[in-house]
């Protein structure tokens, strides 16, 4: 993630020494947008991940502890925080902190498909296991956040933009309004290539439950057929791998008939919302100065091309 919050090699020491860990490198992470992440190494050369939460409370970032005990328990590849005096979340330069074993492997650049489905399979396992978990959080980005964001946004676009984000609301708000069976439960939302890692074609880890919210299933499946089976900078979907993604997922979870009727809109949508979200944080990056090589701004554009793609299939 970027770094907003920098740290030395003794602070962290100080930090990491109640887990039990003698750290002698500290390298900060570059990328993403919201948390403030370094790789640990300790005097074992064993490899850990420090999470500085920048925008969570320290009850806020507690939460996703028993997610991630649950989702370990259930065989989904995840970094369980490390925890010391019973608590994984403590303070750091004023700041909710963790320390979790750093997962090995690498992000897909080009997927394959053995990778299409390892995800897709290991995505239905996580919608199972929490499904009906006992957590509710204050931060919950679901369709009527993003509605919001969006909403705020408008204004400020171009004509042609604000067309484009009128037909896909329009769109979405007619086929999901005929097609009413999609199961809602705790979704990722945020499951891109860059959030999981893989030795070969095999998964070795999820990453970033920050986003973890409640949601429709769907949303978290067209969310990741979008970036797990679109062969970047292109903007079109690879109908062969994203046909691979629902056949592993629906091994594990069958999805409704009006899922599958409204998997293209959802496609749309879930472009939508990143659309939405990279403009949000381009916004407030600009109004906090943040600048920097340590600040990471992914391109609004990018999903703006996809959305585009992905409506032409529903007019098709």
């Amino acid at each position: 993630m970027s770094v907003y919050t920098p740290l030395s090699l003794e602070e962290v020491q100080a930090f990491a020494e109640p887990y039990g860990l003698a750290v002698i490198d500290l390298i900060p992470i570059q990328g993403g947008i919201q948390n403030t992440n370094y790789f640990l190494v300790d005097q074992s050369q064993k490899h850990y991940v420090l999470t500085v939460f920048e925008e969570l409370d320290a009850e806020g970032a507690g939460e996703l502890v028993p997610v991630l005990d649950r989702l370990g328990e259930a065989g989904v590849p995840v970094a369980v925080p490390l925890k010391h005096h019973g608590q994984a979340i403590h303070s750091i330069a004023n700041k909710p902190a963790q320390i979790a074993p750093r997962l090995m492997g690498e992000h897909p650049e080009q997927t394959t498909i053995e990778q299409v489905d390892a995800i897709a399979q290991a995505q239905a396992k996580m919608h199972l296991a929490l499904h009906g978990f006992p957590l509710e959080r204050d931060f919950n980005r679901n369709h009527q956040y993003w509605s919001d964001v969006a909403a705020q946004l408008q204004p400020k676009m171009n004509a042609e933009d604000q067309a484009l984000l009128a037909q896909v609301f329009q769109k979405f708000a007619e086929i999901t309004q005929q097609r009413p069976d999609r199961p809602v439960g705790f979704i990722h939302s945020d499951l891109f290539r860059d959030n999981t890692l893989f030795e070969g074609n095999q998964l070795q880890g999820i990453l970033d439950f920050y986003e973890l919210n409640q949601d429709e299933w769907l949303f978290d499946i067209a969310i990741s057929i979008n970036d797990f089976c679109t062969a970047y900078p292109q903007a079109h979907l690879d109908q062969e791998k994203a046909a691979h993604y629902l056949a592993a997922y629906q091994a594990i979870r069958p999805l409704t008939q009006d899922e599958l009727a409204c998997l293209d809109i959802f496609l749309a949508m879930a472009t939508c919302r990143f659309w939405s979200m990279r403009l949000q944080v381009a916004q407030k990056n600009a109004e906090h100065g943040r600048t920097g090589d340590d600040i990471s701004q992914k391109d609004p554009l990018e999903m703006r091309m996809m959305l585009q793609d992905r409506l032409q299939r529903i007019s098709a």
